[in-house]
């Protein structure tokens, strides 16, 4: 036995690392995260977002399955646009003025009446991680419509990007090749993609009036007015069943999109864009379709096979790489100014 006080005793690797691993996990224990400094309340923050947005089409699914997706996304965005406006009048929040309120009806129409109430609809006939991974590629029509008499060269590996997620899309739809000759199922696919379009360009609307009023009040409007508009429509239509004749499954799922979907999610999200670079957020948009797939295939039984898996990652990684050029010409565009 060796008595010199001098001589430590070794420490093993593995017991290092194990005790960096679980300091590290314990930054981000939820009954501690309080203690925390912003950074790590903004990783938490983000990682809630990562969860509960990819599950919001885990919902949606389970929710059509009780009423029509037009009347369920018109609840959904109505019960939400309440809690904002209140919200935001609770803390005397200015009311839009004059031409900020055209703004409010376009971003209205594009990406709720349009955007969220058409992925709602695509659910219903193909699958939750399906209709999810087709959401993820709306950056890429950001590129494309871009891309629209542009004279600036484009960057190799946006091209690089763009044919990668389209790769990946052929990869996945190859095992549902045979499903294309059921009608429901291209109409769900067309929804879906159609949704992405109008995201797309609400998107670059947003981006170019942002300036002009409060995108976070105006939000609540605008889920307001898209939720009343599309409630109607659907009891016009003849699309709606009486609310007394939804089921508790129907209730419980709206309840978790308006909670967790519209209001913790946001929140979240909007304290992780403050706190955290813009490009670390935004990462939120890759895990989204991971967590619908696996919990898709959890809980609905829908396929997980290999063609699925690989075009998935080879979609999302070459959204990532059209994601990461752009922000880098933003960046070097904004620095030039």
């Amino acid at each position: 036995m060796n008595n010199n006080p001098n001589i430590q005793k070794p420490t093993s690797d593995a017991q290092t690392m194990v005790g960096a691993a679980a300091t590290y996990i314990a930054k981000f224990n939820p009954f501690t995260i309080h203690k925390r400094g912003r950074r790590a309340k903004a990783l938490f923050a983000l990682s809630l977002v990562c969860f509960f947005w990819g599950t919001t089409w885990i919902a949606s699914k389970e929710a059509v399955q009780h009423m029509h997706p037009l009347q369920m996304a018109g609840i959904r965005q109505f019960l939400g646009g309440v809690c904002y406006v209140l919200f935001f009048l609770m803390k005397r929040t200015a009311w839009p003025k004059g031409k900020e309120w055209l703004t409010i009806l376009i971003l209205s129409f594009l990406n709720f009446m349009l955007s969220n109430a058409l992925s709602t609809w695509g659910v219903r006939y193909i699958s939750a991680g399906l209709g999810s991974i087709i959401g993820a590629i709306f950056p890429l029509w950001l590129v494309i419509i871009g891309l629209i008499g542009a004279k600036t060269k484009v960057p190799s590996k946006t091209i690089i990007g763009l044919l990668l997620g389209f790769t990946g899309i052929c990869v996945i739809f190859y095992e549902h090749l045979h499903d294309f000759l059921i009608p429901e199922f291209r109409l769900g696919i067309f929804l879906s993609l159609a949704s992405t379009w109008s995201w797309a360009f609400g998107t670059l609307y947003t981006k170019k009036q942002a300036v002009n009023f409060n995108p976070y009040f105006s939000l609540g409007f605008q889920m307001l007015i898209s939720g009343i508009t599309l409630f109607t429509v659907s009891e016009f239509s003849g699309f709606s069943i009486p609310l007394g004749q939804i089921a508790w499954q129907g209730w419980a799922s709206i309840a978790y999109l308006v909670l967790f979907g519209s209001i913790i999610s946001f929140v979240a999200y909007l304290y992780a864009l403050q706190n955290l670079p813009t490009e670390q957020a935004s990462l939120y948009a890759y895990i989204n379709p991971i967590v619908a797939v696996l919990l898709g295939w959890m809980i609905f039984s829908e396929k997980l096979t290999a063609f699925i898996i690989a075009g998935t990652l080879i979609t999302l990684y070459g959204v990532y790489l059209v994601n990461k050029q752009a922000t880098k010409i933003a960046f070097e565009k904004k620095r030039s100014q």
